[in-house]
């Protein structure tokens, strides 16, 4: 006689799941978002998956860095200092940050220059290019605005250059420059300004823009490079 096995009660992560599951179908979300068809020879189609990764190493270390940072004249650099020479592994996650942005700004702009040499940006992937450029844009500005959170020497007079650069656009120079310093010269406003910039305002744009770019790459596809056969094969 087979002695029957008790049955196990499903746990509470397990209902929560089939729950969701039920109503959102999230299985097959994530199959549709996995499971994209590319061309047989591409080769540096690796570009802009890069630039995701470095985007994610960005979000992780830049929160961490927020626990610790204060985003004012008396206590940013300071708080540098602190998370350098008192938090565990600071100077390491402050650097992983720092190196994870310069690298994500150039794998961004050779992913750009990619889809450019190969035409990729021409029809139907005129929205998707144009969204791209947007990328890059809001990318540009997330270093832009992180340069002056340590508030120290070099950050001042680069970010007093940056700005003065603004300020010679014809017709709106001088208003643009007056909006991105809070003033007419750099202060503690200018700081807490690009503080919220940086940790607020692009975070939500490039989501927004991440979301439409990865929607359109999904419903057309890549686009094979010049030379390529037309099979495409589903990884």
């Amino acid at each position: 006689m087979i002695e029957q096995q008790p049955r196990r009660l499903p746990s509470p992560l397990a209902k929560g799941w089939e729950w969701l599951q039920e109503r959102a179908d999230i299985q097959a979300a994530v199959h549709a978002m996995l499971h994209v068809t590319i061309p047989r020879g591409a080769k540096t189609y690796f570009l802009g998956g890069l630039t995701f990764f470095f985007l994610g190493v960005q979000v992780v270390t830049g929160v961490l860095l927020a626990l610790y940072y204060r985003p004012s004249p008396d206590g940013a650099y300071q708080s540098v200092l602190y998370i350098m020479n008192e938090v565990h592994f600071g100077w390491l996650i402050r650097s992983i940050h720092s190196w994870s942005a310069n690298l994500m700004i150039a794998s961004c702009v050779l992913h750009m220059l990619r889809v450019f040499v190969q035409a990729a940006y021409k029809k139907p992937r005129e929205l998707t290019w144009i969204v791209g450029v947007a990328l890059l844009v809001v990318t540009m500005g997330f270093g832009f605005t992180g340069y002056l959170l340590p508030w120290d020497q070099r950050a001042y007079w680069a970010t007093t250059v940056g700005t003065e650069i603004a300020g010679s656009v014809p017709v709106v120079g001088e208003y643009l420059q007056r909006l991105m310093r809070g003033g007419d010269n750099l202060s503690g406003t200018t700081l807490s300004r690009f503080y919220g910039i940086h940790t607020l305002v692009l975070p939500l744009t490039l989501a927004l823009f991440v979301g439409i770019h990865l929607l359109l790459i999904h419903q057309q596809g890549l686009a094979p490079a010049p030379g390529d056969e037309e099979k495409e094969l589903e990884s």
